[in-house]
C-alpha cells in the first residue's frame, strides 16, 4: 500500500479542472500512481445490454486521476498539507502532516 495516500483519506485538487474539490479516496493504483476520488473526475460509460446489465444505457462512474494532483487535507487546520514519515518509539512508520507535525493514522 501507499504511504502517501490510503483508501478513504480526504483529498483536494490542486490542479486541473477540478482544482479545489474534495472527495474521499475510493481506490488506489500503486503501479501507475493514479487514485479514483468520490465524486470527481466523472466519465460516462456507453454499456450494451447484457445478462449482469439487461437495459444498458450510459453509466457514470469515476476515473482516475494522478496522484501528484491531490494533497491530503488535514483534520485539524482543514488545509491541504503535505506529508512526512515518523517513526514511533515502538518502530511503526506514521504519516505526519508538515504543517501541524501531528500523526494522520
Amino acid at each position: 500500500m501507499s504511504f502517501r495516500v490510503k483508501i478513504g483519506d480526504l483529498v483536494q485538487v490542486i490542479t486541473g479542472e477540478a482544482k479545489g474539490s474534495r472527495g474521499t479516496i475510493l481506490e488506489v493504483d500503486l503501479d501507475k500512481n493514479r487514485v479514483k476520488v468520490e465524486g470527481l473526475n466523472v466519465v460516462k460509460r456507453h454499456t450494451k445490454p447484457s445478462q449482469t446489465n439487461p437495459q444498458g444505457g450510459i453509466i457514470e462512474k469515476e476515473a482516475f486521476i494522478n496522484m501528484s494532483n491531490v494533497m491530503i487535507v488535514d483534520k485539524k487546520s482543514d488545509t491541504p498539507v503535505r506529508i512526512g514519515a515518523a517513526i514511533l518509539t515502538d518502530g511503526k512508520k506514521v504519516r505526519v502532516s508538515h504543517k501541524t507535525k501531528e500523526q494522520l493514522d
